[in-house]
């Protein structure tokens, strides 16, 4: 290993070191992409089980900083909107998600990118949206991703993965943009 690589391995482990003294709840068996997530002002609110996937840039969000807004009125003085946020075993967030005060993700769930989890996620599904909603099991998940991989040499591919995948197609509707959809506006 280099000594950049070196290096950057030491901060990220020290990094996981300072959020879990501030209460972060994280296995070491968790994959954080590059920039690290954001686990804001409360990582002691944050529990995350084991097995859990981050794409780059995700935030969690602890509290309701809008409160702010009304708190100078006397009625709303003792107001606070905190909550704990859950994401249980074998889970993936992906880039920019955006996860809300007191949402649970279930085990076994996908959160799609650019999705903002306000509520709780089920088990086993993956949800994508603002609001994130369930869109299909992961067992209908699954099922469609394969259904859109083609076959394909995986010698070649673990041979030289950039030069695999500039000419690699994908079947289904991502592939095929080009192409406008029944439904899309020509």
């Amino acid at each position: 290993m280099s000594i950049v690589g070196t290096l950057k391995s030491f901060y990220r482990k020290y990094r996981l070191w300072k959020l879990r003294r501030a209460g972060l709840t994280i296995p070491d068996d968790c994959s954080l992409m590059r920039p690290f997530p954001k686990f804001g002002d409360e990582p002691y609110l944050i529990t995350i089980g084991h097995n859990v996937g981050f794409a780059a840039e995700v935030i969690f969000i602890t509290h309701d900083g809008g409160t702010k807004v009304f708190k100078r009125e006397e009625r709303y003085k003792k107001v606070l909107k905190y909550g704990r946020i859950t994401v249980h075993d074998n889970c993936v967030i992906g880039q920019r998600v955006i996860i809300l005060p007191g949402v649970t993700i279930g085990p076994n769930s996908v959160v799609a990118a650019g999705s903002v989890v306000s509520r709780n996620v089920p088990p086993g599904v993956l949800a994508a949206g603002n609001p994130a909603k369930p869109v299909m099991t992961l067992h209908q998940y699954a099922e469609w991703s394969l259904a859109a991989t083609p076959d394909y040499d995986e010698q070649e591919y673990r041979k030289d993965k950039r030069a695999f995948l500039t000419k690699f197609h994908m079947r289904g509707r991502a592939a095929n943009r080009a192409k406008p959809l029944p439904q899309d506006p020509v």
